[in-house]
């Protein structure tokens, strides 16, 4: 198998874990940066999370603008990775009919009743975003 130069690996035992259980009126998305910013390893990304929102702010793909939605919602999916220059951060929302939304996590996603979320965080590789010049974006990159 021929290795992109894109990509990066460290051995399983570079890397620690730590639980985290967001209270009801937390921002998801300030927890989870300012949890990041102090600790020493300078990339991560999550492993795991489930919870509940008041309400989400996300946004969609090919938008520029946030989408606001109404809860009560449930965590379906949250995933994305961490730099010192920013996290990316997508998550996946259900309402009461099980009706689905996506996106860029944003800003003002507030905790109803938990957030229980696994943060991965490794030590040996810094994860950065420069500015990629073919796709405008400011997109990961290791060293």
């Amino acid at each position: 198998m021929t290795r992109s130069p894109l990509s990066r690996g460290w051995p399983a035992d570079a890397s620690r874990f730590l639980a985290l259980r967001l209270q009801p009126g937390e921002d998801l998305r300030g927890v989870l940066e300012q949890t990041f910013a102090d600790q020493p390893e300078q990339a991560g990304f999550l492993a795991a999370a489930v919870g509940s929102l008041t309400r989400a702010r996300l946004r969609p793909a090919g938008r520029d603008d946030a989408l606001e939605v109404a809860g009560p919602l449930e965590i379906v999916a949250l995933s994305g990775t961490f730099s010192h220059d920013g996290p990316h951060l997508h998550l996946a929302v259900a309402d009461r009919v099980g009706g689905m939304t996506g996106g860029h996590l944003l800003p003002g996603c507030e905790v109803r009743t938990t957030a229980e979320v696994v943060l991965a965080l490794a030590e040996g590789p810094v994860f950065t975003r420069p500015v990629d010049p073919e796709t405008g974006y400011r997109e990961l990159a290791f060293r």
